[in-house]
């Protein structure tokens, strides 16, 4: 029955885009896809139409739902049969499409590629989560580039130039931008952040800023003033945003302009919350590719601390689907917590790896805590966190990292509205 479905809702979104003929913006990548789509979309309303994907909504189901226009009825018959009857009456239609592709076995990208083909393709960074079921990283890479092969002879690939396997893949296509911190098209300068000065930190504050100069082959064109939007993961969506935007025609200063206004760190992407005991969460627990987690341990290196008494914590779960690389991806985390946290609490069993690569670097064996699941660390930390403490939540789905946010965040009653995987079929998981 599921595939059957499946068939039937890409058919059906095969037969709407025929009708409408919207142009599709399409970004994959193994980090920072969801977060660029928001960027991407914000600078595009400005001039456009436009529709993006619900949460992450990036596969086979997904992307037709989101051509569709439609959320999933779930499991119920009677409103999948609504959903079909209701695709025949579309009558009108945005101009712009704003689509993310996953990839979590090889032909995945093909296989959306076939449903929405991409006038725009968007590589946002190469990291061996999911690898697993691919042969090595470079099969995985393979995978993401097919998004590139697809395009129309008038289309345009946007890539990540900090990344150097994604830089690569200019060689796949004659019309290409690239946009980074280093030698790009559209490139950020003085990448800084503003942290609050004093060591309390209370629901609704400003905690953080994040400022850049954008330059256009080295021309200063505007800044980037970011509002609790932390650090170089959310400049680099930014950055591809505002390349997308130069392609189509839309002004740096307007596109800026709505980037400072409006853009937010998503639920469980490096979103800063306000703590028990007036301690920060820095909610980062969504997922977790090694590059992800870290450039989120930079993140909490960034922060100033206020006292002698006030601490950087890592609170980290295990990262799922890495085949191959899962021991030496766990180790180069152990290592970079050593140089960036005071107190590591580790969660999972391949966090051990971890934990063992963080005593070996230096950091001091009673500052860190192991723990079997996520539940046991979030009733540890509630006992531990105190004023002034600068906490980085971080761990791939299935540890379920958000619990240990619930736990200490100021706010509970508002996890519905601000943490990930907060609706009745996670709950009950």
């Amino acid at each position: 029955m599921k595939k059957f479905i499946i068939s039937l809702l890409q058919k059906r979104a095969k037969v709407v885009l025929d009708k409408f003929k919207p142009r599709v913006v399409a970004i994959t990548g193994s980090v920072g896809k969801t977060s660029a789509k928001q960027a991407i979309a914000l600078v595009l309303s400005t001039k456009y139409k436009i529709r993006t994907a619900e949460k992450n909504f990036n596969n086979e189901i997904g992307v037709p739902l989101t051509i569709l226009g439609m959320k999933s009825p779930g499991r119920n018959p009677f409103g999948w049969l609504t959903l079909f009857w209701k695709s025949y009456f579309i009558k009108t239609y945005p101009e712009m499409l704003i689509l993310e592709y996953g990839a979590d076995h090889p032909g995945d990208i093909k296989n959306l590629c076939d449903l929405a083909s991409p006038d725009v393709a968007i590589i946002t960074g190469i990291s061996p989560v999911h690898a697993e079921f691919f042969k090595d990283i470079d099969h995985l890479a393979d995978e993401k580039s097919e998004i590139i092969k697809r395009l129309p002879d008038n289309g345009v690939a946007i890539l990540n130039g900090d990344d150097k396997r994604v830089l690569t893949m200019q060689t796949l296509y004659q019309s290409f931008m690239t946009y980074g911190t280093k030698e790009t098209d559209i490139q950020a300068d003085e990448i800084t952040l503003s942290t609050r000065l004093d060591d309390h930190f209370s629901p609704g504050e400003l905690f953080i800023k994040t400022h850049a100069v954008i330059k256009l082959k080295d021309k200063e064109v505007g800044r980037l003033e970011l509002k609790n939007a932390i650090g170089y993961a959310s400049v680099l969506a930014c950055l591809s945003a505002l390349t997308v935007a130069d392609h189509f025609g839309i002004s740096f200063a307007m596109a800026i302009q709505k980037l400072n206004s409006d853009f937010r760190a998503m639920p469980g992407r490096l979103n800063p919350i306000a703590g028990i005991k007036g301690s920060l969460i820095i909610d980062d627990s969504y997922n977790a590719a090694p590059l992800a987690m870290q450039n989120g341990l930079d993140v909490l290196k960034s922060f100033s601390l206020s006292t002698d008494d006030d601490r950087r914590i890592a609170v980290l779960g295990q990262m799922a689907e890495l085949g191959q690389y899962t021991e030496n991806e766990h180790r180069l985390i152990g290592m970079k917590v050593a140089e960036c946290a005071d107190l590591f609490l580790a969660v999972g069993e391949n966090m051990r790896i971890a934990v063992e690569s963080a005593k070996e670097s230096g950091l001091d064996p009673n500052a860190i805590e192991w723990f079997a699941n996520s539940e046991e660390a979030g009733r540890y930390l509630d006992r531990e966190v105190k004023t002034g403490d600068i906490v980085y939540v971080k761990g791939s789905q299935s540890t379920r990292m958000e619990k240990v946010v619930k736990d200490i965040m100021a706010e509970p009653a508002r996890a519905d509205e601000i943490l990930v995987r907060q609706d009745e079929k996670w709950l009950k998981v």
